[in-house]
């Protein structure tokens, strides 16, 4: 039995799914009086929770709009001595549930370093690289993995000259393409570009997001993806795909509001194609040195079954239906058995 600190909320836009994944990693965790569990909110402004009832509080402290958005009205920005919970070293191991910045990006996790606390999952080189989507890129460009076209540009760039960005990203991809901001994840902020005036919509939109921005080629493609779990020498899941249930594409909703998509498990590909698949994730969880979890998103093109690697997510979604964890049950690994070994691997790295 361990002492686990369950890390939940944050700055990020992906707040009210990380409260999602981190009931469902609560109640495993405690049943059957597995752990002792320290649940530590943070809000949306900073602000560390680690007394009372932090889900709670958190759920509490956002009031619906008309539009169907939350609002925050918990108050003021936090103060310094509200930023950090005292009792972060009584405990044996924390697991960061923080998706998308201010969590998944490497930020929780050096402070956790500095701490000299055991935590589940990737580092802070393995978390700023799957953050970050131009470097992420970059690196698996750097391995030899197949990817999409893609161009990368900076906020200033498109505000400077943004006639010639809208030339050089027509010229490199043509239409239709995808704009990104670099560092947001979990498909916030996506634009999808259809000609010039969309690429200019999308540009805005996203440079609104971040101060890095990236444009991919779109491609007609199913997507696939595979769960990777462990450390030096990490397993990989049974493929799964994807399948939208509107028009579109993989976006926030798609992803987080109930029939959005639905997971085909085993994806129904040749054996061939899931062993490559498995193999070139296990690569990309190697090259971007990540650790413990981390789930991997692929493009088989349609037409020529090229497989395309698309994105690693450090930190996905957890709840028992979110993809990461199906896949593994898929493959013959139970929920709470999942959040064993996730442990394990935590302790093993630290040590």
């Amino acid at each position: 039995m361990a002492r686990v600190m369950v890390v939940f909320g944050g700055r990020s836009g992906e707040h009210e799914v990380s409260l999602a994944s981190a009931r469902a990693i609560t109640a495993a965790l405690r049943k059957g009086g597995r752990h002792e569990v320290v649940p530590v909110g943070i809000t949306r402004s900073g602000r560390w929770v680690h007394s009372g009832d932090p889900m709670r509080e958190l759920e509490s402290n956002h009031e619906l709009l008309p539009d169907g958005s939350t609002l925050e009205i918990s108050g003021p920005p936090a103060k310094a001595g509200e930023k950090l919970p005292a009792n972060l070293g009584s405990v044996d191991v924390v697991f960061p549930v923080l998706h998308g910045p201010y969590g998944e990006d490497g930020t929780i996790q050096g402070m956790l370093e500095l701490a000299g606390v055991p935590y589940v999952g990737s580092g802070v080189l393995g978390s700023a690289v799957g953050m970050d989507k131009i470097t992420m890129k970059k690196v698996f460009a750097h391995h030899g993995l197949p990817q999409v076209d893609w161009v990368g540009l900076t906020r200033r760039e498109w505000k400077n000259e943004p006639e010639a960005q809208v030339r050089k990203i027509e010229a490199a991809l043509g239409y239709p393409c995808f704009v990104k901001p670099a560092n947001l994840g979990s498909s916030v902020g996506i634009g999808k570009a259809e000609d010039a005036e969309e690429l200019r919509t999308a540009l805005e939109a996203a440079a609104g997001f971040d101060r890095r921005i990236i444009v991919e080629k779109g491609v007609d493609a199913r997507e696939i993806e595979v769960s990777v779990l462990g450390n030096e020498a990490p397993d990989v899941s049974v493929p799964g795909e994807i399948f939208l249930q509107a028009d579109g594409f993989y976006d926030y909703e798609a992803k987080y509001v109930e029939g959005g998509m639905e997971l085909g498990v085993p994806a129904k590909i040749p054996a061939e194609t899931a062993d490559e698949v498995r193999r070139v994730a296990r690569t990309a969880f190697e090259a971007v040195d990540a650790a413990g979890m981390a789930r991997v998103d692929f493009f088989l093109e349609r037409g020529t079954d090229r497989l395309l690697l698309n994105e690693i997510n450090t930190i996905p979604g957890f709840t028992p239906t979110s993809v990461y964890a199906e896949l593994w049950a898929a493959s013959g690994l139970p929920y709470e058995d999942l959040l064993e070994r996730l442990i394990a691997l935590a302790l093993e790295r630290h040590g």
